[in-house]
């Protein structure tokens, strides 16, 4: 199974088990669009998180999107997320 593949499983099982998400401030309007905040989100606030994800979810549609970006520049989309190079 490929890295894609693996993505799209992860989501898959994610849809399954929690087909809502409430309770959370962070800005999505997908299962893909929540779990990429929740990643940025670890040593950030959600205030911050939503302002990054605002642009980096008009340019990032689906996993292909993501996984086809080169890292550098994924790494600059998130830079204001803080700790972005692990993140990416």
């Amino acid at each position: 199974m490929n890295d894609r593949e693996r993505a799209h499983e992860v989501i898959r099982r994610l849809e399954e088990e929690y087909p809502s998400v409430e309770g959370t401030e962070l800005t999505h309007h997908t299962p893909l669009e929540l779990l990429v905040a929740t990643v940025l989100s670890a040593q950030a606030t959600d205030t911050q998180i939503n302002k990054v994800t605002k642009e980096l979810f008009k340019k990032y549609k689906t996993v292909e999107d993501y996984a086809g970006v080169p890292r550098e520049e994924l790494e600059q989309d998130i830079r204001s997320s803080g700790f972005f190079r692990r993140k990416a």
